[in-house]
């Protein structure tokens, strides 16, 4: 006598795994387009990160030489100098007195982007008292 198969419908025989069937995977290449749009902000925002610490970075060089100006000057040295020589590339310093008072300004660019756009200025301004004795 035949043995007698019993079978599932749609499925292969009772006991049996089913086939195994091809997998068409409908979300092939999504990474590569998820990577494609996220790296362009990547870079973005590095620029502006990059930007933004030569940003700080000049801020305090400015802050530095506008108090050394300011010493200086209030001491009875040529305070623009002083300022100058401590300033970044590219900043001005400007030094006057009034009321007993010194007041030393540097102001320099920083660029955004590299050179692709044009440079945001940023400064610092200092105050000292005269030294007694100091004309101005």
């Amino acid at each position: 006598m035949p043995a007698v198969t019993r079978i599932r419908r749609g499925r292969g025989p009772v006991g049996s795994r089913p086939a195994p069937v091809a997998r068409v995977r409908k979300d092939r290449g999504s990474v590569t387009a998820e990577f494609a749009v996220a790296m362009p902000a990547v870079v973005l925002l590095l620029f502006v990160g990059v930007t933004a610490v030569g940003g700080v970075v000049t801020k305090l060089e400015c802050v530095d030489a506008a108090r050394q100006a300011a010493r200086a000057a209030a001491r009875g040295d040529d305070g623009a100098k002083a300022g100058r020589h401590a300033a970044p590339d590219g900043a001005t310093v400007s030094v006057g007195s009034g009321g007993g008072d010194v007041r030393a300004t540097v102001r320099a660019p920083v660029r955004l982007f590299g050179v692709a756009l044009p440079p945001m200025s940023v400064s610092s301004t200092a105050v000292a008292a005269a030294e007694p004795g100091v004309p101005g």
